[in-house]
């Protein structure tokens, strides 16, 4: 039997006054988090053209980003241990900004495989991140309002998110829908050219990243940020987990990184696929490059609503209840609407979306204790979901069709009023 102190101190939380300060720089996190995640819905289209991809191999823009999370997230937590939480965020957006370098090379060589590359980098850089800033946040106050402190991360995140598409989509698809019409004409050559310029056009838009990334990793590795001890637990933690010895023995968890899965990967199909989906629906790219933020600004709604409703009005489950209950309805009206209106029904999944993880979170990590950082690295394993939903999506369809394809995520919203009802409350391995 594993002896337990009975003294051991609760998690270190930030002396009185910092906790405000140390959210602004966790909320300045989650923006750089939202605004590099959410440039893939504009990469997605823009790619298809430059590097001449079908719908699967153009969602292979998703694999590789959100892959790097399921390879990266347990290093990521022998990273945090090693480091600590500020010294291995400034080292995430480091990593994040040799990603953003590999985009010159590739543009330059017009080689999908190198833009693919940088993704999983820019990828690797964010699982180091989000394994310190999401626990971080959630521990950062009481337990029933971590849905709450999440939920203002999240606005952080999908204005990051709202803007992104609109700057990169202003530059990279700019005149795309001509373009795309002159190219059917054009020699070999003068379409080699044309597309050649049209992949150089993401050069600059790059290098600026690369430029903030590495300010940013400056001013974290130099702030007051707090460190936060998640190896010890209080009294009544460790003895729930006297006999426990490994994640394996929180089935919450492991339930909770599942929906993880599938909710990472419904969000993913409803923001990066929009654009392209609209221009499947007869809506030129000049107005499609904006569907992504009307994605977003829904959840931005749904952030609000969840600031001033929990835990006040409504419970973390409840919310996870509903938002996958709407989830199922509006997918649902998505597939049998067309045009504008189907649009319609797939930005509104963001407002299904918006509180799903910032109730799962804290929901799948409570009472881990001294497996709070290895239980938090298999949610972030999860977001593994991006990259195996989305391309899935892709080849569905290839093979009937852009709308029939959200069938897909029927079954996705489905598990997760699972985790909200049932789920969640498994205790035992």
């Amino acid at each position: 039997m594993p002896t337990v102190a009975t003294t051991a101190p609760a998690p270190t939380r930030p002396a009185t006054g910092q906790p405000t300060k140390s959210i602004v720089i966790i909320g300045a996190l989650f923006f750089i988090f939202g605004f590099v995640t959410w440039l893939n819905s504009v990469l997605i289209p823009y790619l298809r053209i430059a590097c001449e991809l079908t719908n699967f191999e153009a969602y292979l823009v998703t694999f590789a980003f959100y892959i790097s999370y399921l390879v990266m997230a347990i290093p990521s937590a022998w990273v945090l241990k090693a480091t600590g939480f500020k010294k291995g965020m400034s080292l995430g957006l480091l990593v994040m900004g040799v990603g953003a370098l590999l985009f010159v090379p590739a543009a330059l060589t017009r080689t999908y495989g190198l833009f693919l590359l940088g993704l999983f980098v820019q990828g690797t850089g964010l699982a180091v991140l989000q394994t310190a800033a999401n626990p971080y946040i959630t521990i950062l106050g009481p337990r029933e309002s971590a849905a709450k402190r999440i939920s203002i991360m999240g606005i952080c995140n999908k204005v990051a998110g709202a803007l992104a598409p609109i700057a990169l989509g202003t530059v990279a698809l700019k005149d795309a829908d001509a373009l795309v019409k002159r190219l059917g004409s054009l020699s070999t050559a003068a379409k080699a050219a044309e597309l050649d310029a049209l992949a150089a056009r993401v050069i600059t838009p790059y290098l600026l990243m690369l430029a903030v990334l590495l300010v940013l990793a400056g001013l974290i590795y130099f702030s007051s940020l707090p460190e936060i001890d998640t190896d010890h637990e209080d009294e009544s933690v460790a003895a729930a987990n006297t006999y426990k010895s490994s994640i394996f023995h929180f089935p919450h968890l492991l339930l909770g990184a599942l929906a993880m899965f599938f909710y990472v990967g419904v969000e993913v199909i409803s923001g990066d696929t929009i654009i392209s989906y609209g221009a499947s629906q007869g809506i030129v790219l000049a107005t499609a490059k904006f569907f992504t933020t009307c994605t977003l600004v829904a959840m931005i709604v749904g952030y609000g609503v969840g600031i001033v409703a929990i835990p006040r009005f409504i419970s973390q489950e409840k919310a996870l209840q509903v938002s996958a209950i709407l989830g199922v309805m509006f997918a649902l009206g998505a597939l049998f609407t067309h045009s504008y209106l189907s649009v319609l029904f797939i930005s509104l999944l963001g407002l299904a979306n918006s509180l799903i993880f910032p109730a799962i979170w804290p929901l799948a990590i409570e009472g881990l204790g001294r497996f709070t950082k290895l239980g938090s690295s298999l949610l972030i394993m999860a977001i593994a979901g991006g990259a195996v939903l989305p391309p899935l999506y892709g080849l569905l369809a290839d093979h009937s069709s852009p709308q029939h394809a959200y069938w897909l995520v029927i079954p996705c919203y489905l598990f997760l009023l699972f985790y909200g009802t049932v789920g969640h409350k498994a205790r035992r391995a």
